[in-house]
């Protein structure tokens, strides 16, 4: 059972469900899974870690996946892109900076480039430089964005890219309707993070993926808090999507207060981390919260999205 369109054609997949490459959870075994059940998985590159990012293309083993970049951190070390194009993945992408600076190393080595953006204007930039297919990542997603959302920003881009290239929605999309609903408003399939946080697979403490399954869309919180207690320095206008917690709640309006003893603060922060303490530490999730209702098998997450979008697509008359 597969759903065909301009995405899986141009990546060689039998879904058109893509893993977000989250930093930090999605590693090789992961995105492997993804890929065997029919989308196409990608190790996340994080913020520049050269043994992390070698053990889990190690952890994918021989499966055909992709690599995603913070695009900014890349910039700082620059030679990870070299090291991941050695691995030859499916797709290379960048999310969040400029991407001048990496489209000819990607385009010389013959790896399709995918790129995030959270504005019509990005999309029609990057596909000007070279982008091979375009996320429109709406508001509503797990992790840092923008501030657009989804339902309005991927058909803008849709029009705005006039069928140039393949269009992936994200933000708020982990389940058929969602897909179903994505391929309605123009996009040629979806990329998902916050469903993927909880597959088994997932490089997530049990207890953060506990949390999410029991959490609501309507406890999540964009802002900075938890950037300024990591320690990470984002760049305008990206801000972080996180669920509620203690410690956004101790600090949401009192900004000042958390930075008069930063340093005691990410210490801190560092140790709840480590301990697995998620009333401190943050579960890094979004809106779609309310539709992951399982730790499961990557595999399942991919089979169960696209038979519902295929059902609900198949079926779309008999609602009127």
């Amino acid at each position: 059972m597969t759903i065909t369109t301009r995405l899986t054609q141009s990546l060689d997949i039998q879904q058109p469900i893509l893993l977000a490459p989250m930093a930090g959870v999605s590693g090789g075994e992961l995105a492997a899974a993804v890929t065997g059940a029919g989308g196409l998985g990608m190790i996340g590159g994080g913020y520049g870690e050269r043994e992390w990012l070698e053990r889990e293309f190690a952890a994918a083993g021989n499966a055909r996946v992709g690599v995603g970049f913070i695009t900014w951190s890349l910039a700082r070390q620059p030679d990870l892109l070299a090291l991941a194009l050695d691995r030859a993945p499916a797709c290379v992408m960048l999310s969040f900076g400029d991407i001048a600076p990496f489209v000819p190393a990607i385009k010389a080595a013959g790896v399709a480039l995918i790129c995030q953006v959270q504005t019509v204007a990005e999309a029609r930039q990057v596909v000007d430089q070279g982008a091979d297919i375009v996320v429109a990542q709406g508001t509503e997603a797990g992790g840092h964005g923008g501030a657009r959302a989804t339902l309005p920003l991927v058909p803008a881009v849709v029009d705005a890219l006039g069928g140039s290239v393949p269009v992936a929605a994200a933000g708020g999309i982990a389940d058929g309707r969602g897909l179903a609903a994505a391929l309605m408003l123009g996009a040629d399939g979806v990329l998902m993070g916050t469903r993927f946080y909880a597959a088994a697979e997932a490089l997530v403490a049990e207890a953060a993926q506990r949390r999410l399954v029991e959490a609501s869309g309507d406890a999540t919180l964009r802002g900075g808090l938890f950037d300024l207690a990591r320690g990470i320095d984002w760049p305008d206008p990206y801000t972080l999507r996180t669920l509620e917690n203690d410690f956004s709640d101790r600090w949401k309006d009192d900004g000042a207060g958390l930075m008069a003893d930063i340093e005691t603060t990410r210490a801190a922060y560092d140790a709840a981390r480590d301990r697995g303490d998620f009333d401190e530490a943050a579960v890094i999730a979004g809106e779609a919260a309310d539709l992951v209702n399982a730790i499961s098998p990557a595999a399942n997450i991919v089979a169960e999205i696209a038979a519902a979008a295929e059902a609900l697509l198949r079926t779309a008359g008999d609602r009127l």
